[in-house]
């Protein structure tokens, strides 16, 4: 299994529109294609920083899944336009994971 940890950072004031959008557009969406959504945060002392993680079965089935996602028309005319409002692009951390053998999370 691949975990990713995706940290973004947002544009001032933007949190609560954001999770509206993300949890009513993007997770649905990604969801939708098969991607597995495992949870979605907010900062308790940040109300700049959003946080999910995502899993997949391996890597083949990740990058299947992000040419699907990242290169629909649905991503590139409805998602990303309204994402590059509300997110500063060049502070997004993804960083990869794998579980520890006691971790719930699997």
């Amino acid at each position: 299994m691949i975990f990713e940890l995706r940290q973004y950072r947002l544009k001032p004031g933007q949190r609560e529109r954001w999770v509206k959008w993300m949890e009513e557009k993007i997770i649905p969406y990604q969801v939708s294609l098969g991607v597995a959504v495992l949870g979605s945060f907010v900062a308790e002392d940040d109300p700049d920083l959003y946080v999910w993680i995502r899993r997949f079965a391996s890597e083949e089935e990740r990058e299947r899944l992000y040419t699907a996602m990242y290169e629909s028309s649905t991503w590139i005319n409805e998602i990303k336009p309204v994402n590059d409002g509300m997110v500063i692009r060049e502070k997004i951390q993804v960083t990869r994971l794998r579980a520890t053998p006691r971790s719930v999370l699997r």
